[in-house]
């Protein structure tokens, strides 16, 4: 009330709105009913290059020798504001003579008087050509960021087989039994790796990986690769859901190789019949738990499938402490499971309290 008393007469309230007008960052126009400008903000006349003298008046589409007579322009104030009152984040582009080629977000607004006197519009006037032109680059950049994500993947791939195929060359021609066996071991690692790197591959690596398909394909193609059709053993992922991203999903995918690889190693014998080993991928939150188990030669509880010095081992533990995780290795008549599992902070508060 104390700020409608201050301005009494018509003359006032119209000072105030010229001031306004004249005070924004934005190009901003009046516009009369008949879209006559009756004034514009100093940006606009800074901004497309035209003076007050050959603005105000005159209809908006003969403004720079009719530079602004724009046919969606005409349509968006000529239907749209008279239908719904405001328009919003209109994108029109032009080419201006001096200017070039520039791309206008356009909001505007109708103004209604007491007592019908009329209308206004006010027509607010945002150049983002620059922006456009920068997200253009970036949204390239990106596109040949993938190309070359791609070509990267196929190199990589292509040079783990390779190295797996120098190393089983070597494997025939060593004398040693047990540099074979090391041999061997370098091979199935060098393999779960490219395994690995293949199935991200596959899944998109970028962004979020849904671990259920991911997980699939990764035991699948293990157990093809590794599991050979005279041993009785299934490899089985469980029902999963959840998703991680690609660092995360790139070192559960060696976990899971790798306790794969121990199991097949050293928890089934000779005269094992029915052998299993079970993939599962627990989320909660935040929180994840990955557990791999088998049902083959029992060990004591604590121990993993291979002595705690070994190779396997040592990548397991490096593995999960990169993710911030937990190893737990739980040995019965059943079997071995073992356990990563990754709790947040906060979540051990609540179990706590």
């Amino acid at each position: 009330m104390m700020i409608i008393n201050k301005f009494t007469t018509a003359q006032d309230a119209c000072a105030l709105a010229h001031a306004i007008v004249a005070t924004v960052r934005e190009p901003i126009v009046v516009l009369d009913e008949d879209l006559r400008v009756i004034v514009a903000s100093r940006s606009f006349y800074r901004i497309f290059k035209v003076s007050p003298e050959g603005t105000e008046g005159k209809l908006l589409y003969e403004l720079g020798d009719g530079e602004w007579d724009i046919p969606k322009l005409r349509m968006l104030l000529g239907k749209i504001i008279p239908e719904h009152g405001t328009m919003e984040d209109y994108e029109v582009e032009h080419e201006f003579a001096g200017l070039g080629h520039r791309t206008m977000c356009l909001n505007a607004r109708q103004v209604f008087y007491e007592g019908g006197a009329g209308t206004t519009i006010l027509l607010g006037i945002e150049d983002v050509t620059e922006k456009r032109i920068l997200e253009r680059e970036k949204d390239d950049l990106l596109r040949d960021k993938g190309v070359l994500f791609e070509e990267l993947q196929h190199r990589v791939g292509n040079s783990l087989q390779i190295i797996a195929s120098i190393i089983m060359m070597k494997v025939r021609t060593v004398g040693s039994e047990e540099t074979r066996v090391h041999l061997q071991d370098t091979h199935k690692r060098v393999m779960s790796v490219a395994t690995v790197q293949q199935q991200l591959h596959a899944s998109g690596a970028t962004g979020q990986i849904e671990m259920g398909p991911y997980l699939s394909k990764l035991c699948e193609a293990l157990s093809n690769s590794m599991i050979s059709d005279d041993r009785p053993i299934s490899l089985k992922v469980l029902d999963i859901a959840g998703s991680a991203n690609c660092r995360e999903a790139e070192s559960l995918g060696l976990i899971v190789t790798e306790l794969v690889i121990n199991s097949l190693k050293h928890a089934f014998n000779a005269d094992t019949k029915d052998g299993q080993i079970t993939v599962a991928y627990d989320v909660s939150g935040t929180d994840w738990k990955l557990s791999i188990a088998d049902n083959g030669v029992s060990r004591p509880t604590g121990a993993f499938p291979q002595p705690k010095t070994g190779l396997g081992t040592g990548i397991v533990n490096a593995l999960a402490k990169q993710l911030n995780a937990q190893v737990e290795t739980v040995s019965g008549s059943q079997g071995t499971t073992v356990s990563i599992t990754h709790v947040t902070f906060a979540s051990k508060k609540i179990k706590a309290a």
